[in-house]
């Protein structure tokens, strides 16, 4: 059998005051999902370990059998890969964000999650050269971005500047290592320079959150990453619109299918994703498909939001399990818990349910946080899901006589 991963970002959740102290998936109107935990095996999932809080990018790693902790150099390589920018040897790279800044003080990390207008400001910043290094700047999704610094003697072990919270004063880079003395000056000069160009800009006049700063974080260079086939005995691909995913999945070798209006926001083509799925079937053998909303409703705070979100994704799992019918194993989990009053990622389990035809099916009737705990997969990590999948699709090769 073929293997499917539905990845729901930051849906895991806690108690909503708002909700009547449920979590969005306990209050949202889901049959799919529920239909897949009903009919399936379910329980919580630790994408990177118990007591560990994941980022993103490492929890993507996990999820497709990766250990991060030898591969992972930094989320900036990633993303750069994602919107289809080159990552050179020796170049380092940062995921950035437009950002209002008054003075030194964060204001908006977001800049009001700035949807237009990015390209012409990251090329206003962009092209630069500092002590002999080239600043290339391209826009990401939203108010998201990537810088790459190019050039001798770079070292990604610097710290950030962003201080990932608003109203507290951007941060200075500081190199980690004295190797990294020279990156740390040249993003500092960059930083002060990029702010004199933005804040002048005419894009920015008349906006009530200028884009006026880029806030850089996660440093890295170019990753050695197994190919998946080779890794795994499967070809795969990945339906996807975060440059984040896109980008670590192009590292590993799987097949990028682009599709139609799929923003990676929560006004992406929901269905189209899910229908993209079967089309990608008929070539591969293991899709992943990914879903971006409830984690930007979470990181926004709106409970109500994030429960449409859920409902949204249910609809396009229905689609997707109607096309492909029984041909593949499925699982639906989440990378991380993004809890809506925290408005940030957390160390909770994420609830997972997999399903195929002829596999067992324990108890649970409900897909959430509470339900999925009662189900016979408790304790799993992200790095087990692609060998049990492979299990569960007869594809795993028999160990001993």
């Amino acid at each position: 059998m073929k293997a499917v991963m539905v990845i729901c970002d930051g849906m895991g959740d806690r108690p909503i005051g708002s909700l009547g102290y449920k979590t969005p998936l306990q209050t949202a109107k889901k049959p799919n999902f529920d239909r897949v935990a009903k009919d399936g095996m379910c329980g919580l999932m630790y994408t990177i370990g118990p007591g560990i809080t994941p980022g993103s990018d490492t929890a993507h790693l996990a999820l497709l059998g990766y250990d991060p902790v030898p591969i992972y150099t930094g989320r900036g390589p990633f993303e750069a890969m994602g919107i289809g920018m080159e990552v050179r040897p020796g170049d380092v790279a940062f995921r950035c964000n437009f950002a209002t800044v008054d003075g030194n003080k964060v204001i908006d990390r977001r800049a009001g999650r700035i949807r237009d207008g990015t390209q012409e400001l990251a090329a206003a910043v962009s092209g630069m050269e500092i002590e002999g290094v080239k600043i290339i700047v391209r826009e990401g999704v939203e108010h998201r971005g990537v810088l790459i610094l190019r050039g001798e003697g770079l070292d990604p072990h610097v710290g950030d500047i962003d201080p990932h919270k608003e109203q507290v004063p951007m941060l200075v880079s500081k190199a980690l290592k004295p190797s990294a003395e020279k990156t740390a000056r040249i993003l500092n000069t960059f930083t002060t320079e990029s702010m004199k160009i933005l804040s002048e800009s005419d894009l920015n006049k008349g906006r009530e959150r200028p884009a006026n700063a880029i806030l850089a974080r996660g440093p890295g260079q170019a990753p050695h990453i197994p190919q998946f086939q080779e890794k795994h005995g499967m070809k795969g691909a990945v339906v996807v619109g975060i440059p984040l995913v896109r980008g670590l999945c192009r590292f590993a070798g799987l097949e990028v299918r682009d599709v139609q209006g799929a923003t990676g926001s929560i006004d992406t083509n929901f269905e189209g994703k899910a229908r993209a799925v079967a089309a990608a079937l008929k070539t591969n053998d293991f899709v992943l498909l990914h879903f971006k909303a409830p984690d930007v409703y979470s990181h926004d705070r709106k409970p109500a939001g994030k429960v449409k979100g859920v409902q949204d994704i249910d609809r396009a799992i229905g689609i997707m399990l109607e096309e492909i019918g029984d041909e593949a194993v499925i699982a639906l989990t989440a990378d991380h818990t993004t809890p809506c009053e925290v408005g940030d990622h957390t160390a909770d389990p994420v609830p997972l349910a997999i399903w195929g035809k002829g596999l067992r099916a324990d108890a649970v009737k409900k897909y959430d946080e509470i339900s999925c705990a009662s189900g016979m997969h408790n304790g799993v990590r992200g790095v087990d899901l692609i060998p049990l999948l492979k299990g569960y699709a007869n594809r795993s090769a028999k160990y001993g006589a």
